[in-house]
């Protein structure tokens, strides 16, 4: 089974590959205006603490908004393309390393992965004042998860390391709507954990789930947003380089940090950047 996996996401790697690079080679003259160096610092950072269990997502938009680095528009096209190829790796990985039921395993991976495929379609044609609000939104709602966890509100008791009958239709379910948010910018990590704790299941379950769930949605809903056209080219492929190194370095190397405190700045920063957002969608309705 794990080789049906392994092979499933060479395969998506391949195709995710080949379009970003015909598409990118295609308007290679007509690049945006970001910065090379810093958009590949984003993308290192944000993909080693995404490893270690920060998440990458909401801070991403945060260090993008701060440093002007593309439009709001494009954010959740740009974020999704750029952590493809990192969040592939860190799928094989954890797929590998932590035992999970193969039924229960495949059948949350497809449905993120269908859910991902439809809400990236609509993300994609959303006008930039909509986006800003799906943003701002959607950052309170991962702050609040993140939240939760801090505080340990989020828990797991269970030992299972899958599930049958009524919870894994709700488990099916669900990541098919956490697949389709996460399009638009809502972190599958933090949600889809406290999904399987709140049905019984391991705590290390939750790794190979939520990682495998973004490997598998992320390459359709990327290449969703790449032939829509909705994202920084430029800034996409800049973090999606830096952000393989550092998924190797964190997974191989460092392993494990003290992040409490860097976990509550985050959520500082997030909520920061979700009142930025939802003003800019609040006076841009009122100057109309």
């Amino acid at each position: 089974m794990i080789g049906f996996i392994w092979i499933s996401l060479a395969l998506l790697t391949l195709w995710f590959g080949v379009v970003l690079t015909k598409d990118y080679l295609n308007h290679k003259n007509t690049l945006e205006n970001s910065s090379w160096i810093k958009t590949s610092a984003i993308g290192f950072a944000v993909n080693f603490f995404d490893v270690l269990g920060i998440g990458a997502f909401a801070p991403q938009t945060a260090l993008l908004k701060f440093t002007k680095q593309t439009e709001d528009k494009v954010i959740p096209g740009t974020m999704n393309v750029a952590n493809t190829l990192p969040v592939l790796l860190q799928g094989l990985i954890f797929i590998t390393i932590i035992e999970v039921d193969p039924l229960t395993l495949i059948t949350m991976l497809l449905s993120a992965m269908l859910g991902a495929i439809i809400g990236a379609g609509v993300v994609s044609k959303l006008s930039e004042q909509k986006i800003r609000l799906t943003m701002g939104f959607a950052l309170l709602v991962t702050a609040g998860f993140m939240f939760a966890r801090n505080l340990e509100w989020i828990q797991g008791g269970g030992d299972a390391i899958g599930l049958q009958g009524g919870k894994l239709i709700i488990a099916i379910v669900g990541n098919f709507f956490l697949g389709a948010l996460m399009t638009a910018g809502i972190g599958l990590y933090a949600p889809c954990m406290a999904l399987v704790f709140t049905l019984g299941m391991s705590p290390q379950v939750a790794f190979p789930i939520m990682m495998g769930s973004c490997a598998f949605l992320m390459p359709p809903a990327s290449i969703r947003f790449i032939r829509e056209g909705a994202y920084n080219r430029k800034a996409a492929v800049a973090m999606a380089i830096p952000g393989v190194v550092a998924v190797l370095i964190a997974a191989f190397i460092v392993k494990s940090l003290p992040l409490d405190i860097l976990r509550w700045v985050v959520i500082v920063v997030i909520l920061y950047t979700s009142t930025v957002m939802l003003r800019a969608a609040y006076l841009n309705t009122n100057n109309k």
